[in-house]
């Protein structure tokens, strides 16, 4: 691995540094899996507290839009926990950890009633129970919904009850990184920035949670929000943890294309599942030719190669993507069940999707691979430090199924503060390393000192071209290395990044550090996309066209030294009662 930070500050750190806070269980990152896991921490009676780069409430999780994957069966009484098992394991090609998908399965519907416990207001029934949609690539009618704002309810559900605990919180705080203790490789200590005084803080704990979402803003066009650089990825990474199947980025199928100024925005797939249909330019119903059963709600991946093919055969629009039609559903039907697409359209596009088609292209959405967890309770391979939503590898596989993300920060998130407070009762606050600690306050603080001149908003604005040039829906040897290579030389450049001004609300600060973080998070992509030489789910490679059953492996990133290395771990082997559920 390259080292993209600037030479470090020595610094002699004392008490007037920094300010300190003490607490048992600290959450990083206030969306869904770090509410849900303050709230059980909290509850399990672990002084708690929540830190979050952007401001409670503002989460990614609102961009979850379309509903909660879990199997109620209101709508299809024939559904079941085993069902939604066998679909999360059959679309996550086989790549899932059969535990995660096991607990998910059987855990996400109590999450949901529970939410509704919690005062989440869901769309209904005629008989009054939570009402389910379907999604592309569910068996069933599963997805529990909110309209298409279900992502919206779930954080202000969760956020109540968090504030009705008084569990303390503090938002426009990025922490930077995990500090170890002395000698027992466990986290003892995170050292953040608050945004608005510049002021360094020392997070002193006995278990920290990561819910830092994912890394979406590595690739040029994303539905993900500025705050997704890959944070908690980078600081796993640099404390020892391993990560997992890096190269598994999902691309969305349906995107906005324009405006400019929204390109990528998230077009919920709650408009295929209402009936939403898919043309090309010429007029024609493509998904005929792609997956003539499932059409609009095959897989994820599926879909988004289909546009693309569409796309790169000439058959797109003049704007480089394909229409998304519901018009036929009628206005008032839109109106109830579509309103924030409604108003997404008409207010950024112009367009009345009432009457007229939408224009759809994928854009880059989440990321299935992320930091290796214990699927009983969230702990990463490093002691101390537990994971959970989409910053955590494991449920996912090769490819999400829709819906499954709210589910999963609920199911896991709780898991993973339940656990962390549980460990957090049996032990004192560990001591820190004060030499680690110097050293990375010398790393945040280096830009200050830096006597290039590179403007990190351009090195964070290359790393996503480079990205979605060389590494995207279709990958091969020569792109990925060519990537790898552009990649290189934008690292060398970042060494030369530059803070300017006062620490205060410094935004050149703060992107300097992301860049660091993004170039690391594309690196672990890239060199594991180069490793999988087949394709698989969201990983497709021209020069490897075909699946392959040797490939039923677990690509670990971890950091030995400098070098960033990895290593092949074949998945873990379905029980045999287990087994018997998978319909494919």
């Amino acid at each position: 691995m390259w080292s993209s930070k600037s030479e470090r500050v020595e610094v002699k750190v004392d008490e007037k540094s920094f300010e300190e806070k003490v607490c048992d269980v600290l959450v990083i990152g206030g969306g869904g899996a770090g509410l849900r896991a303050a709230i059980e921490a909290h509850d399990k009676k672990a002084n708690t507290l929540v830190v979050c780069k952007s401001l409670l409430g503002k989460a990614h999780t609102v961009m979850a839009e379309g509903g909660i994957a879990a199997a109620l069966g209101n709508v299809d009484p024939e559904d079941g926990w085993q069902v939604h098992f066998s679909d999360t394991i059959v679309e996550g090609q086989y790549l899932s950890n059969w535990r995660m998908a096991e607990i998910f399965a059987k855990e996400a519907i109590e999450r949901v009633y529970e939410l509704e416990r919690y005062g989440a207001l869901f769309d209904r029934t005629p008989e009054g129970k939570i009402s389910q949609r379907p999604f592309g690539a569910h068996t069933y009618r599963r997805l529990c919904h909110i309209g298409d704002r279900t992502g919206l309810e779930l954080i202000r559900t969760l956020e109540d009850q968090v504030i009705a605990r008084g569990i303390p919180f503090m938002d426009e705080v990025m922490v930077t990184s995990i500090i170890k203790d002395g000698g027992g490789g466990r986290a003892a200590a995170a050292l953040g920035i608050d945004i608005r005084t510049g002021m360094l803080i020392l997070f002193r704990f006995k278990a920290v949670i990561l819910a830092t979402g994912g890394c979406g803003k590595v690739y040029e066009v994303t539905s993900n929000s500025y705050e997704s650089t890959g944070d908690g990825v980078s600081m796993a990474y640099r404390a020892g943890a391993e990560l997992m199947d890096m190269e598994m980025i999902q691309f969305h199928p349906t995107g906005m294309i324009y405006p400019a100024g929204v390109r990528g925005m998230l077009v919920t797939e709650a408009v295929r599942g209402e009936g939403g249909i898919l043309t090309n330019a010429k007029g024609e119903r493509f998904m005929t030719k792609y997956d003539p059963k499932r059409m609009e709600l095959s897989a994820r991946d599926v879909v988004a190669r289909a546009i693309y093919s569409e796309i790169v055969a000439g058959r797109g629009t003049k704007n480089g993507a394909v229409y998304l039609d519901i018009s036929h559903r009628g206005a008032d039907y839109i109106k109830k069940k579509l309103p924030s697409m409604y108003d997404q359209f008409l207010e950024f596009a112009g367009v009345d999707i009432t009457k007229e088609r939408m224009e759809v292209a994928p854009t880059v959405h989440y990321q299935m691979g992320g930091v290796r967890v214990d699927p009983e309770t969230g702990e990463t391979s490093v002691r101390g430090i537990y994971a959970a939503g989409e910053v955590a590898s494991g449920l996912h596989g090769g490819n999400r199924l829709g819906g499954n993300s709210l589910s999963d920060i609920l199911v896991f998130g709780r898991r993973a503060g339940g656990a962390a407070a549980d460990v957090a009762a049996g032990m004192d606050v560990p001591e820190f390393d004060r030499k680690e600690l110097e050293s990375e306050v010398g790393r945040v603080l280096s830009p200050f000192s830096s006597a290039g001149n590179a403007n990190p908003f351009y090195l964070k604005e290359a790393i996503a071209k480079n990205m979605w040039k060389h590494v995207g829906i279709m990958r091969n040897e020569a792109d990925l290395t060519a990537g790898l290579k552009e990649l290189e030389a934008i690292s060398t450049e970042a060494r030369k990044s530059k803070a300017v001004g006062a620490r205060a609300y410094n935004q050149s600060w703060l992107d300097t550090l992301q860049v660091w973080d993004m170039i690391l998070v594309s690196e672990a992509i890239i060199r594991s996309a180069l490793e999988r030489k087949e394709s698989r789910g969201a990983h497709t490679r021209s020069d490897f066209p075909e699946k392959s059953e040797e490939w039923l492996m677990n690509i670990i990133t971890v950091q030995k030294g400098e070098k960033m290395t990895h290593e092949l771990r074949p998945v873990p082997k379905l029980p045999p009662e287990l087994a018997a559920l998978i319909k494919e």
